[in-house]
């Protein structure tokens, strides 16, 4: 029998300088709530702050401590002051700012939320636009930093369940949509599915395939194509690693709510599961994991901790920016990776509209990777 180790790097590993002056674009619940509250936390400075609603600005900049409220976010962006920017608007409205941005020698890392883009196309832009001026750039895929997540991770890197066979991921949830989604068909996969999806490849690399069936969700009246999604990468191992991602979860009033969720590995040499704390939030509750393998028979493992994924992920997001700053390295979640996460996404939509299965060629890694990519989508 051997021993298993349950000391598992589930925290972020911290910039030396953690005063870099950050500003911060944006006021509402995933700023106010979670990128504030976790950079306080960490000893972050978060230095100015600008919103859409002034007041909105205001209210949390006095509730955290930021010294400066700018009216407009082109105020706040020429200040020579800010060296790292905080961008938390409606992903379609990234690309103005980064493009005003980029223009700036005191800007030295960017973190952007995702998804990065409405379209690989503008992802693409703004990376290269970033590149380009020398400016570190950042993707705020919080799922790699949900406690869980991180140490299944360090599971599967130690051989604790051998060469993974099948991973799932179950969510029953019923989303905000934002209003300036209504604009735009591309709907669950794009905007919260991509944390699977990001997640998949974070644990287990690049697929060589993608499959993906949706339908519309009832609840969601404006025009979508994806409410209720559902989608398998296939890779060259045969490793399948497939998400449900549910949206209508509870029909309303009359019934009982079920939200959830859950996670499972299955390898060769054991098992692991878990489930994500989100569903609960505001309470704080740790997401779970637990595990068996046959390297210690007959026994199930379960690690806790008391750390959260909302807000304490954001901790990692941010820090992992702030390292490649302070080392001149490329972030952990840098924009350039996050291109293949997109690409994903697009494989998916393209899998659904063609009904069929969509080959992730080798050269879209390849050529996103050594910086050669060239037009809309090499799918």
């Amino acid at each position: 029998m051997r021993a298993i180790d349950l000391n598992f790097p589930i925290d972020p590993l911290m910039p030396k300088r953690k005063d870099y002056r950050i500003g911060c674009i944006g006021s509402g619940f995933i700023m106010r709530d979670c990128h504030l509250v976790a950079y306080t936390d960490a000893g972050f400075r978060p230095y100015a702050i600008t919103s859409r609603t002034p007041g909105n600005a205001r209210a949390a900049a006095e509730r955290h401590g930021i010294p400066l409220v700018y009216g407009t976010w082109e105020e706040l962006i020429r200040d020579p002051q800010i060296e790292i920017l905080d961008i938390a608007v409606p992903p379609d409205r990234q690309l103005e700012i980064v493009r005003e941005a980029v223009k700036h020698a005191h800007v030295k890392g960017i973190l952007c939320q995702k998804p990065l883009a409405m379209n690989r196309r503008e992802a693409c832009e703004i990376v290269e636009l970033c590149e380009a001026a020398g400016i570190k750039i950042g993707v705020n895929s919080n799922m790699r930093y949900d406690q869980s997540i991180r140490a299944l991770k360090a599971i599967l890197d130690r051989g604790y369940l051998g060469e993974p066979v099948l991973a799932t991921i179950e969510m029953r949830a019923i989303p905000h949509w934002q209003d300036f989604l209504h604009k735009y068909e591309h709907l669950e996969i794009l905007n919260m599915g991509i944390h699977h999806i990001d997640a998949f490849r974070y644990l287990f690399g690049d697929p060589e395939r993608v499959t993906a069936v949706a339908r519309r969700d009832p609840r969601t009246a404006f025009k979508h194509i994806d409410g209720i999604s559902q989608y398998t990468l296939h890779y060259a191992s045969e490793l399948m690693a497939t998400s449900l991602d549910d949206v209508w979860a509870w029909p309303g009033d009359g019934t009982e709510k079920d939200i959830y969720i859950k996670w499972r590995v299955e390898g060769l040499e054991g098992m692991a599961q878990g489930t994500i704390g989100w569903p609960d939030y505001p309470a704080r509750t740790p997401s779970t994991l637990a595990f068996t393998t046959r390297q210690s028979p007959g026994q199930w493992h379960r690690p806790a901790w008391d750390r959260v994924w909302f807000p304490d992920a954001f901790q990692g997001t941010m820090a992992q920016l702030l390292r490649a700053v302070e080392e001149d390295t490329e972030p952990e979640i840098g924009g350039r990776d996050n291109l293949l996460t997109m690409a994903l996404v697009e494989a998916c939509y393209k899998s659904i509209a063609e009904r069929r299965t969509v080959e992730f060629f080798s050269e879209t890694a390849s050529q996103i990777k050594s910086y050669t990519f060239e037009g809309d989508s090499p799918l």
